[in-house]
């Protein structure tokens, strides 16, 4: 069952982006993300495959847990063309200690400064708005791209460890 578009709420703003709330007028793009070979190489196949799957995603993976936890993950777009780039955000995984960040992007838009940007945004808002403590991050072990983006932004490495469904994460932390 299609369900009517939710209002949408910018959460912050780059100089090049604007991060978001999902609603069900994302669930194309939210599909094509979740299907990339790249997405399920280095997050995990979510088993979404048509678009009721990706608004039940967004409803109750997004919007709900916005709702309940005031944070989830957020759509990134260009703030120029409206363009969704990806999804970048806070999760609270039941089998880590904390708070996590979490993005993925479409493949044509990597290599251009965005993870990197959207994530520097994410550290204030996380900082200055939620007054969070310190945030996690868990990367597959063959994604060094994302272990450089996390040590970039000063994510310090402090441990393999494994998770519930028996992949082995490298666990990075970062002090706000």
């Amino acid at each position: 069952m299609t369900q009517a578009p939710l209002a949408t709420e910018i959460i912050f703003e780059t100089e090049r982006l604007s991060l978001r709330t999902l609603n069900a007028d994302d669930a194309s793009f939210f599909l094509r993300l979740v299907n990339e070979p790249s997405f399920i190489e280095n997050i995990r196949d979510k088993g979404i495959r048509t678009i009721a799957d990706a608004e039940n995603a967004i409803q109750t993976g997004h919007r709900d847990v916005q709702e309940k936890m005031g944070f989830s993950l957020y759509l990134v777009e260009r703030k120029d063309d409206q363009q969704a780039i990806g999804l970048c955000g806070l999760v609270k995984r039941d089998e880590l200690p904390g708070i996590d960040i979490g993005y993925a992007y479409l493949p044509e838009f990597g290599r251009k400064g965005y993870a990197l940007e959207a994530n520097q945004g994410l550290l204030n808002y996380a900082k200055n708005c939620l007054h969070l403590p310190e945030l996690l991050a868990i990367v597959s072990l063959h994604n060094q791209a994302s272990s450089q983006l996390l040590e970039k932004l000063g994510f310090q490495f402090q441990e393999n460890i494994d998770l519930k469904a028996g992949d082995t994460v490298k666990l990075f932390k970062y002090q706000l």
